[in-house]
């Protein structure tokens, strides 16, 4: 057997499909450079619109999905809620230069995993997805401050889920927006400590991943959102 050839078919099995639904075309072609083999994913398909989102799940077969809101045909949204219905595993990420409440809080109804303006700086976007695909949240500073702001003004359940204080503390961070990396800095821990801590406080909250977690956090004020 040739080890060497093994090797390779292995590393290309490991990496992770990946759609991408953006209609301008440079920004698509760019993307799919910016997350390539070397970022850990493979383009399994890239379009200018989500007409077709059901299909291309079943071709394309991806773990992931980075939507555009603003397309022709059906939308972003639309998207999302086509490819949630028939395949809720799939994590799917909003992409778009929109940052207003409306289109926010109807693509994370619709079941978006994340929300990435586009002026996201491409390391952060990268680990942004990274983050997500381990179990953390993909969002923007400025889209967390916005959910901060909702939840502000709605009256929420204050509900005791026994956290310890380290955990709040992580917790918090991560509705900030902060990246596994970030986090592990900001709290003088490692990156694996930092998956230790969320690990528990899925189990504590009865969440299944860090956007789920950062819902939970905000609706029934666990941490500070000030």
């Amino acid at each position: 057997m040739d080890f060497n050839n093994t090797a390779t078919y292995l590393t290309v099995k490991m990496l992770c499909p990946l759609v991408i639904y953006e209609d301008n075309t440079r920004l698509r072609q760019s993307m799919e450079l910016l997350l390539n083999e070397a970022a850990g994913y493979e383009i399994t398909g890239s379009f200018g619109d989500c007409d077709n989102a059901e299909a291309d799940m079943e071709v394309c077969k991806p773990r992931l999905v980075i939507m555009d809101i603003d397309m022709p045909g059906i939308g972003g949204i639309e998207g999302v809620k086509k490819i949630k219905q028939h395949h809720p595993e799939v994590k799917v990420v909003m992409h778009t230069v929109f940052d207003d409440d409306n289109r926010i809080f109807d693509s994370i109804c619709a079941g978006a995993d994340g929300y990435l303006l586009k002026n996201t700086p491409p390391l952060k976007f990268v680990q942004s997805l990274q983050d997500l695909m381990e179990g953390g949240a993909a969002m923007s500073p400025f889209v967390a401050q916005k959910i901060f702001q909702f939840f502000r003004s709605n009256n929420t359940v204050k509900e005791d889920f026994h956290l310890s204080a380290r955990e709040k503390e992580i917790l918090e961070l991560l509705v900030k927006g902060n990246s596994y990396k970030m986090i592990a800095d900001k709290s003088s821990i490692s990156i694996d400590t930092v998956k230790k801590h969320l690990q528990n406080i899925y189990h504590k909250l009865h969440v299944s991943c860090g956007t789920e977690a950062v819902a939970m956090a905000l609706k029934h004020k666990i941490v500070k959102i000030d």
